[in-house]
This record gives C-alpha cells, structure tokens and sequence, in this order.
C-alpha cells in the first residue's frame, strides 16, 4: 500500500485525471488541434497547451515522489485497450513524444505493471464517432451528444470492473484517466479511492 492506512479496505486506487496531448490522440490529433485552433484561436490554443504542459508537470512530480519499489502497484491507462500488447503500445506512443506515456515507462522500470484497461470493441466505436464528429460536414447535435455520453458511461463500468478483477489485496491502482470520465462512481467499496492532485475528481 502507498497510503498505508484506508480504514480496513485492502485495496487503494490513485485517481489522477489527465488531458491527452496531440501525440496520444494518434490520427486524430491533428484534426483535433486544428479544431481547436479554429475555435479559440492561436493564441488561446497555446494557452491552452500551456496549461496542458503544467498539469503533467504536476502528475510527473506526484509520480515522482512514489516509492522506488512499486512492484505491488498495477497502473490503468485511459485509452490502453485490453490486447496482449500493452508494453508494446505504450513504447510506440513514448518513442512518439507522448509524455503521457513515457511516464508509464517509468513506472513499470520501478516495477509497476502496465494493465491493460479499456475494452478494445469500445474503443474502436469511439474511434468511429469521432472520425464522424470531424468528417466535412459533420453538425452537432442531441443525439450525437447521447451517443457520446452513453458510450464514456460504457467506458467507465468496463474501466471500473477491470481494476476491480485484476487489482489483488494489498495492491495499488494508478489510474490516469481522461477528466471526462467518471470512474469513481462505478468502483466497489472495497477499494479505498485517494485523489492526490488538487481539484481533482473522479465521481
């Protein structure tokens, strides 16, 4: 245990909510930045990377000041399909520039274990709807937004009974997740949930 004392609960979960970078959304990442850009302009996208680069300096510093030894610690990636090939990806995506996961790197030569996390068929229908959300053309609207709510509910009880069923007693999640996501919720009460960084939540 990292927190030691979860008030007789014989799992804890770190909760740490983060925001994707260009590099981490693949494809997508440069119809996404452009969008972006178009909305709020230049100079508010730098802004806004700004802050981006700030929020992962403050989760690299939490991570930083871990244990050395985190070999009872499993970490759960938004975005990390449940595959076979999790190192692998992980690898490509830090090779790419992603800080995101190089720091999963990090934590698995402190020997942490890189799990996989999200559904794979769930993944590729958000994939869909957002190649759909940025074709020409594409206009929003009430039902997309459903859809669109309805498959990250989707999402997060499929995250939520994942780290139920692999994280064992006397272990600790690391969960980086997307803000939007509401993992908190869906989790048992057996699993002690701490909130490290400031503001944040997961319910």
């Amino acid at each position: 245990m990292i927190y030691g004392d979860i008030s007789g609960r014989d799992r804890e979960l770190l909760y740490l909510p983060i925001v994707h970078t260009q590099v981490d959304m693949g494809s997508l990442g440069t119809s996404i930045a452009g969008a972006k850009a178009s909305a709020i302009g230049q100079s508010g996208a730098a802004r806004a990377a700004a802050r981006v680069q700030r929020l992962w300096d403050e989760i690299e510093s939490f991570l930083n000041k871990l244990p050395d030894n985190l070999q009872s610690v499993r970490v759960y990636q938004d975005g990390l399909a449940v595959c076979g090939r999790e190192t692998e990806i992980v690898t490509e995506l830090a090779e790419a520039g992603s800080r995101n996961y190089a720091l999963l790197l990090k934590l698995q030569a402190r020997g942490a274990v890189l799990m996989g996390t999200e559904s794979p068929e769930l993944l590729v229908e958000e994939y869909r709807l957002a190649l759909a959300a940025f074709a020409p053309g594409a206009v929003a609207g009430r039902g997309k937004d459903r859809l669109r709510d309805s498959l990250l509910d989707r999402r997060d009880r499929f995250i939520a009974e994942r780290i139920d069923q692999t994280l064992l007693a006397g272990e600790t999640a690391i969960l980086l997740i997307g803000m939007l996501h509401k993992i908190g919720r869906w989790l048992p009460p057996g699993i002690a949930v701490h909130y490290p960084l400031a503001g944040s939540s997961g319910k």
